[in-house]
């Protein structure tokens, strides 16, 4: 989850990339389930264990940019 979660974040931050937000998001999250990918705790252990050293605030971005794409 935080690959996926660093990704939808480097495109939320990006100008070029609110366009196609909403449904980005949606998508990504999708294939993400589809694949099994489980989903990380808010304990911040992911966040320790991670090779890539991907922060745990990337999650609470996306998170952010899925209920809003839910609510529109």
């Amino acid at each position: 989850m935080l690959f996926v979660s660093a990704k939808v974040s480097q495109f939320a931050l990006l100008p070029q990339g609110r366009t196609e937000a909403k449904i980005r998001v949606l998508n990504m999250i999708k294939t993400m389930d589809e694949a099994g990918f489980g989903n990380c705790t808010n304990t911040g252990a992911c966040e320790v264990e991670c090779p890539k050293e991907i922060s745990i605030s990337n999650i609470a971005r996306m998170n952010r940019e899925f209920l809003c794409a839910n609510f529109s």
